[in-house]
């Protein structure tokens, strides 16, 4: 009989024995208002949804039901920490702050707290470094990844050779927009291209000089690090100066139909990175039209289902309920804590066939968690705006970034924090 089967069988016995327990509670920082509520609405929905299913169509998580703790930040990184501070006591187990300004806040917490925060394609890279950075996680993928996929892309549609050709960077003048940067002037370096940097102050509705100067010096490339109404801003100045927007390629989080559908059949053409599947032709959603949206218990109008940043919510809940799963199985015992939960999301194995056991097949690259990486694997796909269908299209499989440069960078960051903070990096508990 194997560890695995024993741990489940203790799991039932657990449960049988126990018909009452806490609930498991996850907090939601959400923001559903301000200038970036456009993107940051779908996403919270998605992620209530999904826990929703779970309680209504499961009964939970190994049978104890899941709790939501909404909290609007309004994407404003002290009202993020307060947040945080305010909830943490009602037993959270983990926090997903779909902020990189409350991330950098809320990291040394974590750690002193002993809960985790799960940064899925944003946050501190370096966090990817398990080591350094106990209670953190940013797989399946994160911005130097992102970083990477940009210029492997420009690589692909150029033959190979990108020597001489010129980058711009439109970016949030925030922690969100600078992370990218480091990496991309380490890849110009390698590739030989040029690289403008041109930052676009909160929350991004101004942008007429950035614009200009792309008008003027005519980059053969644009990639942008926006987020919420910066997006939509961005592809209209493009429009505006004719840019080719087949030449214009956004991270994933300036890939949502809110940031292309403004601009109409302008639009069309218009590239974003991605780390997941698009639309919602997914088996699941027969579940959660079932239980969540004919029930009348859906988080929003109902307008967002299968769109990007909903499908990103549901993705980001879905792994946690999974990490929830496997820590379960891990401690035989349903009613976990934050720092089990801790030990569920560093041996998260998500297989194709558990995905598709989810409603989700081919949803996402497989991949498996560890001390060593908490980053996932960093497989990122590129998606392209088709105006016409209204919707988007992957035009790209999931492709690997350049680890010779990225891994560089996180041991370096992740060892520098580690001397400031008086870290002393290890693995030997995992």
């Amino acid at each position: 009989m194997t560890l695995k089967t024993l741990a489940a069988m203790a799991l039932a016995g657990t449960m049988a024995a126990t018909p009452a327990m806490a609930d498991l509670v996850f907090p939601s920082l959400d923001y559903r208002t301000g200038p970036y509520a456009a993107n940051g609405i779908p996403f919270a929905d998605g992620y209530a949804d999904y826990f929703t299913l779970v309680n209504e169509r499961d009964g939970g998580i190994g049978g104890v039901p899941a709790r939501l703790l909404p909290c609007e930040t309004g994407y404003n990184t002290e009202k993020g920490v307060e947040c945080y501070e305010s909830t943490k006591g009602e037993g959270a187990l983990v926090y997903q702050p779909l902020s990189t300004g409350i991330t950098y806040q809320l990291i040394p917490k974590s750690a002193a707290d002993g809960i985790p925060l799960h940064t899925m394609g944003y946050g501190r890279t370096s966090a990817a470094n398990g080591a350094v950075f106990n209670t953190v996680f940013n797989y399946p993928a994160n911005y130097w990844n992102g970083a990477s996929a940009v210029v492997n892309h420009l690589l692909d549609i150029n033959d190979g050779d990108i020597e001489g050709k010129t980058l711009a960077l439109v970016y949030h003048n925030s922690a969100y927009g600078k992370e990218p940067i480091r990496t991309l002037e380490e890849l110009s370096e390698k590739h030989g291209f040029k690289l403008t940097l041109l930052a676009v102050d909160h929350p991004g509705q101004e942008q007429k000089s950035q614009w200009l100067q792309i008008r003027r010096e005519r980059p053969d490339y644009v990639t942008m690090w926006g987020w919420g109404v910066m997006n939509a801003t961005a592809i209209q100045e493009a429009a505006n100066i004719r840019y080719p927007m087949e030449n214009f390629i956004g991270i994933w989080w300036s890939g949502s139909e809110n940031d292309v559908k403004p601009v109409g059949d302008k639009a069309d053409g218009y590239k974003a990175l991605n780390f997941h599947g698009v639309g919602g032709d997914y088996p699941v959603y027969e579940d959660l039209q079932k239980h969540v949206y004919d029930a009348g218990k859906a988080a929003g109008a109902g307008d967002q289902m299968g769109s990007i940043l909903y499908n990103r919510g549901l993705y980001a809940a879905m792994l946690a309920v999974e990490a929830a799963k496997t820590a379960q199985e891990i401690h035989g015992t349903a009613d976990i804590t934050p720092a089990m939960m801790r030990d569920g999301m560093e041996a998260l194995e998500m297989t194709e066939e558990k995905m598709a056991e989810l409603g989700l097949p081919n949803f996402g690259p497989e991949f498996s968690v560890s001390c060593e990486n908490h980053g996932g694997p960093g497989l990122v796909s590129v998606n392209q705006w088709d105006a016409e269908a209204g919707e988007w299209k992957q035009i790209s499989d999931y492709s690997e970034s350049d680890m010779d440069v990225i891994g560089g960078l996180i041991e370096a960051d992740s060892s520098a924090y580690a001397e400031e903070n008086g870290v002393e990096a290890s693995c030997s508990d995992s």
